[in-house]
């Protein structure tokens, strides 16, 4: 649409300008001279005895004109302009002043019931405070029914002024008030909308008369030859036709075979030759018949013959326009289509661009196991396999184990599942090589319901690799550090034994302290070693599934630390256990999990507050959701995740010593075993740390209940009570 459609042509003159009071006025006038020449028609065909018009095309270009001066400044202007030219000119032509009131105000309520009803049902179009033309055969069907209403609403004012001049009005006295009041809005209102878009287009295009009418005459000359010489032939058809059926009929009723040509236009003429023939056809057919030529000349009854005679012009009128805003939609809508296959061509293009270039291979696999799409790296990855069937042989675990079918990733897909990514070892088609690739599979269902698998292959062969040679690096330096390292811790020992057998001497006690701090610094390299060492094999040591008790086991880890704080003399941890939901895990990684867990509850607790814990599980569709809860300083605010992560210290220059590394080794056992692990603010102060593992078909045990005060040095019991 042209940017300057935007506005309404209302308020716009002939060429898109806003338009002012007096070129407003200018165009009632000229609007108001046009109404005038329709009276007067109209009164031309008035019936003696009955004083009424048989057509009038005054109410079609009342309806056009109150639509285009719908916006203008002075519109009282043209409604009284409107009442005087009616009511003169049905006074003038003998219907004198009371029944030409009536009429007059019966136009004016036509007008205004129409335009009301068109801005109401019909408000994006010209005319109605919108820009847009008339498009669609229901829009058609919609200025029918509006005319009918709005020629209705002036027959309460016109037939009473006529019943009152009269005191006869009948059924068929209503009928042709009806008939020709309809014709008139329809036929003419229906012209007028098509043809003030297109003055407003081209006029808001172009800029001014001299650019329209270039713009025509260029739209003209574009016609090809051929679509002109059919133009011409049904302009002289249509001629021949209205002849040989109005005049040279032979007396024959040969009307209504006249729609033959109205159809031959609607279906290939363009859209605004059509409105121009059914307004020269229409009139052809209404004066033939009001000279008493042609088929409907026959009918005795005036009234009847003007009903029939105007039912025909609304019937051509509809034809016409039905069947070419049909047309024109039906290429509307070819063009859309055609542009949205253009579009939808393109994206396709681009699209298998982006997966033929792809690093990572791509498969599309139906529920029959059969590949129905691959990108040229999944060839490359996977050999060129027409089913997954073809290359089952050659998947296997990282274990070396073969992978059942109903295992693959493609089949768990096409069973509904979303599968996390996941590794597999993969032959070359020779033997020769194995590759690791992670695999993901996505479900995809099409429009009939049938369910794919979208498959990608990444490679991380030489990421595992690398991953690999560093932590078999870190272990072995981890390793091999224990031994020097326990040589210095030895001869620091021996050393200070020695100065302790000395005789006091300041140069002694620095010495002493110096050895203090080396066998310190020993101690945190020892925890680091055994960190790596730790993290090291929860990383890479084959787990040996089984049922473990966790209750029992918290309970030992328990009496564990407790028995660390009676020989410190610290405060004795308070545990409070509920029996806990047996797992299936290894039991040594779960240990060290549980180890980790317990001893940084007890470790990061408040100097002088007793640490506090509860351990509670809660069992959901196949695993065991643990909770452990603590009294202790918590975790700062936007680490949650962070304390994850290899090396990192939550709480770092607080005097709570660590490597950063025990969470990473609870997550990465924790993962191993398929589950998740979170933290969060404990809501009584401290922190909550949630993880998941796998369950087990193991009775829980009963609840322990055993002493929670402090228990003295020497005393070896378990503080836990049962909650």
């Amino acid at each position: 649409m042209n940017p300057a459609d935007s506005a309404p042509f209302a308020i716009l003159d002939p060429w898109g300008h806003r338009l002012s009071t007096r070129a407003s006025l200018a165009r009632t006038a000229a609007f108001a001279t046009l109404y005038a020449a329709a009276i007067i028609v109209g009164r031309m065909t008035v019936m003696a005895d009955t004083r009424m018009a048989l057509v009038w095309p005054a109410a079609g270009v009342a309806v056009v004109w109150f639509c285009a001066q719908r916006g203008a400044p002075k519109r009282w202007v043209d409604v009284a302009a409107l009442i005087t030219i009616a009511w003169v000119g049905n006074a003038a032509t003998g219907t004198g002043l009371l029944l030409g009131g009536m009429l007059a105000v019966a136009n004016l309520v036509m007008a205004v019931v129409f335009v009301s009803l068109l801005c109401r049902f019909r408000p994006s179009l010209w005319g109605a405070g919108g820009t847009r033309r008339l498009s669609h055969p229901r829009e058609l069907a919609s200025l029918l029914a509006i005319s009918a209403v709005a020629a209705a609403a002036g027959a309460v004012y016109g037939l009473t002024g006529l019943w009152l001049m009269t005191g006869n009005v009948t059924a068929v006295t209503f009928a042709d008030w009806m008939a020709r009041q309809v014709t008139g809005m329809f036929v003419i209102a229906t012209a007028g909308l098509w043809l003030g878009h297109r003055i407003s287009t081209c006029a808001a295009r172009t800029g001014s008369a001299r650019g329209c009418w270039n713009a025509i005459d260029r739209a003209l000359r574009a016609v090809p030859a051929l679509r002109v010489a059919e133009s011409l032939a049904v302009v002289l058809c249509s001629a021949g036709a209205y002849l040989i059926g109005f005049v040279y009929d032979g007396g024959l009723p040969l009307a209504f075979p006249l729609i033959v040509v109205t159809v031959w236009a609607g279906l290939r003429l363009s859209t605004t030759s059509v409105v121009l023939q059914n307004l020269i056809l229409g009139t052809a057919a209404m004066v033939f018949t009001l000279q008493g030529e042609g088929p409907f000349a026959t009918i005795d009854s005036p009234l009847v013959r003007t009903v029939v005679a105007q039912l025909f012009v609304v019937l051509i009128t509809t034809v016409g326009l039905l069947l070419a805003l049909g047309r024109d939609e039906r290429v509307a809508l070819l063009a859309e289509l055609a542009a949205h296959e253009e579009q939808a061509a393109r994206h396709a293009a681009l699209m298998n661009a982006v997966i033929d270039s792809m690093a990572d291979g791509l498969s599309v696999i139906d529920a029959e196991g059969r590949i129905t799409l691959r990108n040229p790296a999944g060839v490359r990855m996977l050999g060129p396999a027409d089913a997954v069937g073809d290359v089952q042989f050659r998947l296997s675990h990282l274990d070396g184990t073969p992978i059942d079918t109903a295992d693959l990733p493609s089949t768990r897909a096409a069973r509904g599942e979303t599968v996390d990514p996941v590794d597999v070892r993969v032959t070359d088609q020779d033997g020769r090589d194995t590759h690791v690739y992670r695999v993901t599979a996505t479900p995809l269902t099409d429009e009939h319901g049938r369910r794919s698998a979208v498959v990608l292959y990444h490679d991380v062969t030489a990421e595992r690799r690398h991953h690999a040679q560093l932590a078999d690096f870190a272990g072995v330096v981890a390793h091999d550090l224990q031994t020097p390292l326990t040589v210095v811790e030895g001869w620091t020992e021996v050393a200070a034994e020695s100065l302790d057998a000395a005789p006091g001497h300041p140069a002694i006690d620095r010495s002493r302290d110096g050895l203090t701090r080396v066998t310190q610094a020993a101690t945190r390299m020892r925890g680091l070693i055994n960190d790596l060492l730790a993290y090291t094999s929860a990383r890479d040591a084959d787990l040996a599934p089984a049922p473990v008790d966790l209750t029992e086991l918290v309970r030992d880890i328990a009496a564990g630390r407790t028995d660390a704080a009676v020989t410190a003399g610290q405060p004795v941890p308070q545990v409070v256990l509920d029996p806990l939901e047996p797992v299936h895990a290894d039991a040594g990684a779960v240990r060290q999990l549980l180890e980790n867990l317990i001893g940084n509850a007890v470790k990061y607790t408040a100097p002088g507050v007793t640490p506090r814990l509860s351990v509670t599980s809660t069992r959901e569709d196949g695993t065991v959701r643990i909770t452990i809860a603590d009294n202790g300083i918590g975790i700062p605010a936007g680490q949650h995740e962070a304390i994850f992560d290899n090396f990192h210290r939550a709480h770092p220059g607080t005097g709570y010593a660590g490597t950063g590394i025990g969470l990473a080794i609870c997550h990465r056992i924790v993962a191993r075993h398929g589950g998740t692990i979170t933290a969060e603010d404990n809501p009584g102060g401290g922190s909550r740390f949630v993880f998941t593992l796998p369950a087990a078909e193991l009775p829980a045990a009963p609840a322990l209940v055993l002493p929670t005060a402090p228990a003295p040095a020497g005393n070896r019991r378990l503080a836990v009570s049962a909650s």
